[in-house]
């Protein structure tokens, strides 16, 4: 598209008064590739880490390979697993980490992982646009 705007039918707007963002993405175990499956999720530009469920996790037969703590909006923390997953949308993967969500846990895409994927979300138009890569040269 000309106008360097993401569109297409990975993509969809919902609740554009409500200011959030869905996609629909596959993940899949980087050791067997085969074993994939494709979520929706809610993009989320403040948190660092993707989260999916640990149910869907284990059944792509993903291990966690450490435990981190997180602080959420409201300043609470929780500790939660995490492994590495790879991310497939609109064309492009990249391998990324990934919490192990618990129930309650929203289906999340964060900022590692649209990065890993080359994209970065407009907050204004609550789109996502290719991520303009730079490679610093030092001389």
């Amino acid at each position: 598209m000309g106008d360097g705007r993401f569109l297409d039918s990975s993509y969809r707007k919902a609740g554009a008064s409500m200011g959030l963002t869905h996609v629909e993405a596959t993940i899949a175990n980087p050791g067997n590739p085969r074993k994939a499956a494709k979520l929706s999720f809610l993009v989320d530009s403040g948190a660092v880490y993707s989260v999916v469920s640990k149910a869907i996790l284990r059944r792509l037969g993903v291990k966690p390979h450490s435990k981190r703590t997180f602080t959420l909006a409201d300043g609470s923390r929780i500790t939660r697993q995490v492994g590495d997953v790879v991310f497939k949308f609109n064309g492009q993967q990249g391998a990324s980490p990934v919490i192990f969500g618990e129930r309650g846990d929203s289906t999340l895409l964060g900022t590692v992982s649209l990065e890993a994927l080359g994209f970065i979300l407009d907050p204004i138009r609550r789109e996502l646009r290719p991520l303009p890569l730079i490679l610093g040269i030092i001389c």
